[in-house]
């Protein structure tokens, strides 16, 4: 680990981050299922529900992984796919594996 990576702001912005890409990775998936039945049925509470629920995790995903991007100094196309990954099924599952690899070794996205 590089000492600028090793700092406990780093630290403390990789774990909001990575609760953040759990979150909303199955805030996501639920979303999934919620429209599923919406299109397929006449039950439509759940999506009515968790459609603003996930917007708002999104959100709030957003302003964590930007906050650690800028932490750690990552690019402009690693910081963007990112904040992307929260809007693709069981990517944000997958960035987060990878980013808490990185940002771990002292590398940049």
């Amino acid at each position: 680990m590089t000492q600028q990576q090793d700092t406990p702001t780093h630290a403390k912005a990789l774990v909001r981050y990575r609760v953040m890409a759990y979150i909303v990775g199955f805030a996501l998936l639920a979303l999934l299922v919620a429209m599923a039945l919406r299109l397929t049925t006449d039950i439509t509470a759940p999506s009515a529900i968790i459609a603003p629920a996930h917007g708002f995790l999104y959100m709030v995903y957003l302003v964590a992984a930007f906050d650690l991007a800028q932490r750690c100094k990552w690019s402009a196309k690693g910081t963007l796919l990112v904040l992307i990954a929260g809007t693709i099924p069981f990517v944000s599952f997958y960035a987060e594996k990878q980013v808490v690899r990185r940002v771990e070794a002292g590398e940049k996205l």
